[in-house]
C-alpha cells in the first residue's frame, strides 16, 4: 500500500477540505446544520481571509469551478477583477516604471473575490449573508491563533510598515510584532463585515445590497481615498492607484463557460485563458500520447516527461494566454490533438533549456519583450520590480462535496497583508494581480484597461462518465497546475486514493518565466522532493535537468474532495505540507 500521512476522509453525509483546519471546521458547520456545498464554501472562504491574510483577503480575487445538482452541468465563477479604466501602458511608464511593481496600489486591480463569494452564495446557496459571515466575524472580532509563518512575514515587513504603511501598522504591531499563536484580532475587518451584512429583506435582497454596499458604497468610497495617496512600493518610490469608484461600480462577478479536455476516461474542467487553467489541460493533451502510464511511478522517465511537457504547455500560456474579452486566445487549437501531437514530437531524451511555445493554426507566436530579453547563454528573465515580501504560495483553497451531489472548488488569492497596504478603518488592502499584465504593446497580456490579468490561479473540476467526480486545487502561483495536474495522474493513472495522490513526493520546474514581478525564470530547473528510488536524481541530472533537492514535505498544499459515482460515498484530503490543511467529513 502507499504510504500517507493520514487516512483518506471517506463518509456520506458531507466533506470539507481548506488549507486551514478552522476554516474546514467552519464548513462543516455550515453542511451540519442545512447548508449545501456552496454556502459551506463560501463561509469556509470568508473564515481564510481572516485566518491568512498573508495569503488572501477580502481585498483579493477568486475563481470557482462547481457542480450544481440541480442544474446537471460544470461552471465557472469568475471572481477576477479588471483593471482600472486609465490603467494604460502610457499611464505606467509616465509614472517612470519599466514594469508594474509587485507590491503597492499601481497593481492594484478591482476586487473580485466579495463578487464571486456572493455570486456563489446568490445563485448557488441557501444561506444569507450574515449566516455565512457568522465564522469569519467571530475570528476577526474575538480572535484566532495566529501562524508562525504570518509571524515570519510581519518581521519581513515590520520595517516597511513603520515607515511607509502607518495603517498596516495600526493594525498588526499595534502592541509590537506578534508572537507566534496568540490571540490575534482584526476588529476593524470584523466591522466591515458586519456593515457588509447589515441588511434586512429577503436573501437575495441582502446579497444585492451587501454587493452595492462593497463595490458602489463605504467600502469603494474608502477604496478611491486610498488609491488617491501615493503610497511606497517595490520599485522604491512612492506611485498613486488607478482605482477609483466607477471601476468597483462597474464590475460583476459572472458565470462563464468551463473549458474542457479528455483523458483516460476522465474530463476535467478548467477556467478560461484569463487562467492559467488551460495550461492543466495542454499537459494531459500531450502526455495521453506519451507513454506516461507505462512508466513506474515517479521514476527518472515519469519525472522527466512531465516536466518536458510542461515547459511545452507553460510557454504557450507565456505566448498565448490573455483574457478573452480582449485578445483572440486560440484556446480550440491549443487543447486539439493535432496540435499536442506536434508539440510532443519537441520531447526529446535531455532536458530543454529553450522556451519553446508553439504556432497553433499556423499563428506564429510573442512573448513579451521582458521575458525575451537575453541575459546570457540559454537564459531569459524580467526587467520588473523585486516584490516586496514573499509571494510563494499566496493564495488559500477550499473544495467542499455535499450529499445532495454538489462538488465547489474556490482558490481565492490575493489582497496579502505583506504586499499593498492596508486601508484605513476597513482592516484589509488590496490586490496586486495587475503584477502579471506586461507593458509590450504586441502581447495579448498588455496592460489595458478594463482587462483581467491573466491569473495563475486555477481550481479544478473532473468528471467521469458525465458524473462529477473530484474538486480540487492548491495555492502556489505558477506551480498550481504543476502539483495539482502531478496529483491528478498519481489518482487517475496511478491509482494513488486522493490522501495517497497528495503525500507522494512532489516536482515541478521553474524553467520558464514567473508570473509575479521580476519575472525571473530558470532554465532547465526541476525542483525535487526525496523520491522513493534516489538513483533518479542523478539519472535526471545526467539528462541535462537542473535538479534542485527540495526539503521533505515541502512542495504543495493541495486540497481535494470527491464523490463516488456508483455509491454516492464522499472522499476528501488534504496535504500535511503546511501542517494546516485539513480534510474533514461525516
Amino acid at each position: 500500500m502507499p504510504f500517507t500521512t493520514r487516512p483518506e476522509v471517506r463518509c456520506t453525509f458531507g466533506v470539507v477540505s481548506s488549507t486551514h483546519w478552522l476554516a474546514t471546521a467552519a464548513g462543516m458547520s455550515v453542511l451540519e446544520r442545512g447548508g449545501n456545498a456552496f454556502d459551506a464554501a463560501v463561509a469556509a472562504g470568508f473564515v481564510l481571509q481572516v485566518v491568512e491574510p498573508h495569503l488572501n483577503g477580502l481585498g483579493g480575487d477568486l475563481p470557482i469551478v462547481l457542480w450544481d445538482a440541480r442544474r446537471k452541468k460544470v461552471e465557472v465563477i469568475c471572481g477576477q477583477g479588471p483593471s482600472p479604466a486609465t490603467a494604460t501602458i502610457e499611464t505606467v511608464r509616465g509614472m517612470g516604471l519599466a514594469d508594474i511593481p509587485g507590491t503597492g496600489l499601481v497593481a492594484a486591480c478591482v476586487p473580485g473575490a466579495f463578487g464571486g463569494w456572493m455570486t456563489l452564495l446568490r445563485d448557488h446557496g441557501t444561506w444569507s449573508v450574515g449566516d455565512v459571515m457568522e465564522f469569519a466575524v467571530g475570528y476577526a472580532g474575538a480572535g484566532y491563533p495566529l501562524l508562525p509563518r504570518i509571524v515570519d512575514t510581519l518581521a519581513m515587513v515590520e520595517p516597511l510598515f513603520r515607515e511607509h504603511w502607518p495603517a498596516s501598522a495600526a493594525v498588526y504591531l499595534a502592541d509590537g510584532l506578534p508572537r507566534p499563536w496568540q490571540i490575534f484580532r482584526n476588529r476593524d475587518l470584523a466591522d466591515t463585515y458586519r456593515r457588509l451584512a447589515a441588511s434586512g429583506g429577503s436573501r437575495e435582497q441582502q446579497i444585492e445590497r451587501a454587493l452595492r454596499a462593497y463595490y458602489e458604497g463605504f467600502v469603494a468610497e474608502a477604496v478611491e481615498r486610498h488609491c488617491r495617496h501615493a503610497t511606497m512600493d517595490s520599485s522604491g518610490v512612492a506611485h498613486r492607484g488607478l482605482l477609483v469608484i466607477d471601476d468597483m461600480s462597474s464590475f460583476a462577478a459572472r458565470h462563464e463557460a468551463a473549458v474542457f479536455a479528455d483523458f483516460q476516461g476522465w474530463t476535467v474542467a478548467k477556467c478560461g485563458p484569463w487562467s492559467q487553467g488551460p495550461v492543466f489541460l495542454q499537459q494531459l493533451r500531450l502526455l495521453e500520447g506519451s507513454g506516461l502510464g507505462g512508466s513506474e511511478f515517479l521514476s527518472a522517465d515519469h519525472v522527466h516527461t512531465v516536466t518536458e511537457a510542461a515547459k511545452l504547455a507553460f510557454a504557450d500560456r507565456e505566448a498565448w494566454y490573455a483574457d478573452p474579452d480582449f485578445a483572440d486566445v486560440p484556446v480550440a487549437d491549443l487543447l486539439s490533438r493535432e496540435y499536442a501531437a506536434q508539440r510532443r514530437a519537441l520531447i526529446g531524451e535531455r532536458a530543454s533549456l529553450e522556451l519553446r511555445p508553439g504556432r497553433p493554426a499556423g499563428r506564429a507566436p510573442h512573448l513579451p519583450v521582458r521575458q525575451t530579453q537575453a541575459v546570457g547563454e540559454h537564459h531569459w528573465t524580467g526587467a520588473g520590480s523585486q516584490s516586496t515580501g514573499a509571494t510563494r504560495g499566496d493564495t488559500v483553497h477550499v473544495a467542499v462535496a455535499d450529499r445532495h451531489g454538489n462538488l465547489v472548488a474556490c482558490t481565492p488569492s490575493g489582497g496579502w497583508l505583506q504586499s499593498s497596504p492596508i486601508i484605513d478603518g476597513l482592516g484589509f488592502c488590496l490586490g496586486t494581480r495587475a503584477q502579471m499584465f506586461n507593458l509590450d504593446p504586441e502581447h495579448p497580456n498588455r496592460l489595458e484597461g478594463r482587462k483581467r490579468p491573466r491569473t495563475t490561479l486555477s481550481p479544478t473540476l473532473a468528471l467521469r462518465e458525465g458524473e462529477p467526480r473530484l474538486a480540487f486545487g492548491t495555492p502556489g502561483g505558477d506551480q498550481q497546475d504543476q502539483w495539482t495536474l502531478e496529483f491528478f495522474l498519481a489518482h487517475a493513472l496511478f491509482g494513488r486514493d486522493l490522501q495517497a495522490a497528495i503525500d507522494a513526493p512532489m516536482f515541478h520546474t521553474s524553467h520558464f518565466p514567473s508570473s509575479f514581478a521580476p519575472h525571473q525564470a530558470n532554465p532547465g530547473r526541476v525542483h525535487v522532493e526525496p523520491l522513493p528510488d534516489s538513483r533518479a536524481i542523478d539519472e535526471l541530472r545526467g539528462r541535462g535537468h537542473d535538479v534542485v533537492q527540495a526539503e521533505p514535505w515541502s512542495l504543495g498544499r493541495i486540497c481535494a474532495v470527491g464523490r463516488e459515482a456508483d455509491t454516492g460515498l464522499l472522499r476528501a484530503a488534504a496535504d500535511p505540507r503546511s501542517g494546516q490543511a485539513y480534510a474533514a467529513g461525516r
